[in-house]
Parts: structure tokens; C-alpha cells; sequence
């Protein structure tokens, strides 16, 4: 059985600009499904980073703006202190294909003290990971 790496993405999103401009770099690509993924952080034994509510706010909020371009993608919400094993955890639930995000930028010594998610997740993503590129008037 042969599968299209494009069959089923996942796409995470941190909040509503995130959304809208991950779903514009998307736009030009040809892909089948779509699960536009928000991951809430919790705290692990310490005050969770946000209240429940003002999270899933947040997670409401990026949907609609990913619908804007995308109105059929399907939406997930999960739970979890590791957000990179949240992504490949729903990725696993709903059998996608890869995953696909869109790196975001931040200063190097604060991607090394904190970990680099994009790093992890593809390294430890047990489906192909694809990054989508910057348009050059992102940069």
C-alpha cells in the first residue's frame, strides 16, 4: 500500500496569528486532510500557564483564523506539559500521515537553553515532519 505523505497533515498552531499565517504558507501546496492541532501547556505540578478557559480561547480563536483559508480542516485540542509529545501523540490518534508546521523564529540562545521544538519533533516524530518555508516578506 503506497500512502501520499500529504494523505492527512497535522498542523499545530499556537494561537490565532500563528493559524492565519501558517494556513497562508499552506495555501499554494496541495494536501488532503487537514487536522489543525492546538496543544495546551500544562504546568506538570506547578500552576498551569493559563487557566482553562483563557486556553481554549486561544485554541478557538486559531481555528476560526485557520478556517478562513482552510474551512474544512479538522480541529484537535490536547492537553500536555511535552507539547512536541502532544503533536506526535494526536498525530498517532488520528493516523495522519506527517506532520507539518511552520518553524517559528526566536532567538538562538533562548532555542538552546529551552530546547528547540522543531529540532525535537523532528528527530523524535515517528511520521515524516515537513516545515513549511517563509515567504520572503516573513523574513
Amino acid at each position: 500500500m503506497n500512502i501520499t505523505i500529504t494523505d492527512h497533515v497535522v498542523v499545530p498552531v499556537a494561537n490565532k496569528e500563528d493559524a492565519r499565517t501558517t494556513a497562508q504558507l499552506l495555501e499554494p501546496y496541495s494536501v488532503g486532510d487537514i487536522t489543525v492541532l492546538h496543544v495546551v501547556e500544562k504546568g506538570g505540578g506547578v500552576p498551569d500557564k493559563s487557566p482553562v478557559e483563557q486556553s481554549e480561547q486561544i485554541a478557538e480563536d486559531a481555528f476560526e483564523a485557520f478556517h478562513e483559508t482552510f474551512p474544512d480542516a479538522g480541529t484537535e485540542v490536547t492537553y500536555r506539559r511535552d507539547v512536541v509529545q502532544g503533536i506526535i501523540n494526536v498525530a498517532e490518534k488520528v493516523d495522519a500521515s506527517a506532520i507539518l508546521f511552520r518553524p517559528r523564529g526566536g532567538a538562538r540562545i533562548l532555542q538552546f537553553l529551552a530546547g528547540d521544538r522543531s529540532l525535537r519533533l523532528i528527530m523524535e516524530a515517528n511520521r515524516p515532519v515537513i516545515a513549511l518555508p517563509e515567504r520572503e516578506d516573513d523574513q
